[in-house]
């Protein structure tokens, strides 16, 4: 890819993954939102699988695979979907993008705890902290006002981040030998039977309401946000590096805002952009080192980002 491919890349995955959070909130109509994220993945979980058959991709997965196959599927796609989807299910679109958008700087926190590969600066411990402020930001009702997000639909949100930056650096100390499709495809087919595990003891209704606008919806959350938007991921992953696709955290909020609003009728409220502001602030700081080089004309390697 060239650098206005890439570009292009980077907009329609963070157009993709933007429109996922009001999907979201759109197909809860017609399922509860454990069930929903168990069917998403099952389905996904099944065509990243058979692509990678098609590719030649070895998919059966040796013991070496199995704690990332298990870490992936457990963390991940259960905890971390199971969490986004069932808070997700009781705030906007926007609202969602902006407290997931803060997965990075708690993966930077998990690994100066972890891995020893950041110290923790002031810089680095200022911008955590930033990304808890934004947060609450979003959690906590502002005086008077009749538009503030669910804190308990935020407080799910911001566990989902945490589980998915913890997971991610689990991830990081295996040492996988399948393809990217190929263990995706396993880590979502060991997450999906325990969401459905997850559905049914939290007593969810079994049963799925079809709608169009239900099936519009799923079909967007499987196969464009789901199969498309994780093997563009991927792709750019390998072409971009982690700072620069980090950053598609920060673009998607604002198509999740455009959708909702337009299909939704969902307003962007005052609240949910200053907690936006201080999440990104809090990002930049964490980053600041790893930023810097990726802008650089001759990028040097960004120690611990």
């Amino acid at each position: 890819m060239t650098r206005h491919e890439n570009a292009l890349g980077f907009l329609a995955l963070a157009a993709l993954w933007g429109a996922s959070y009001p999907a979201i909130t759109a197909a809860k109509a017609g399922v509860d939102p454990l069930l929903m994220a168990a069917l998403r993945f099952d389905a996904i979980g099944v065509v990243v699988l058979a692509y990678a058959v098609v590719r030649g991709q070895r998919v059966r997965p040796t013991r070496a695979d199995l704690r990332t196959v298990l870490v992936g599927g457990v963390g991940i796609v259960a905890i971390h979907n199971g969490l986004l989807f069932a808070g997700q299910a009781r705030v906007t679109g926007a609202v969602g993008a902006v407290v997931l958008a803060t997965v990075p700087i708690w993966s930077v926190a998990f690994a100066v705890a972890f891995l020893n590969e950041a110290r923790p600066t002031p810089a680095r411990v200022a911008g955590i902290c930033l990304g808890a402020v934004g947060v609450a930001v979003l959690a906590v009702p502002a005086p008077g006002a009749v538009d503030s997000p669910d804190p308990v639909g935020v407080g799910l949100l911001a566990a989902s981040a945490i589980a998915f930056a913890l997971a991610a650096v689990g991830l990081r100390r295996t040492t996988p030998g399948l393809g990217v499709a190929a263990r995706q495809g396993w880590m979502m087919l060991v997450g999906g039977p325990l969401l459905h595990a997850g559905s049914v003891l939290a007593g969810e209704t079994q049963a799925v309401t079809v709608s169009t606008r239900f099936a519009v919806a799923f079909t967007y959350l499987v196969l464009a946000a789901g199969v498309v938007g994780y093997l563009l991921y991927f792709e750019l992953l390998d072409r971009l590096g982690p700072v620069e696709i980090n950053l598609v955290g920060y673009v998607a909020p604002v198509f999740a805002a455009l959708v909702g609003w337009l299909v939704l009728d969902d307003a962007l409220s005052a609240q949910t952009g200053l907690g936006f502001v201080v999440v990104a602030l809090g990002f930049a700081l964490v980053k600041r080192a790893a930023i810097r080089d990726a802008l650089a004309d001759d990028p040097q390697p960004a120690t611990g980002d």
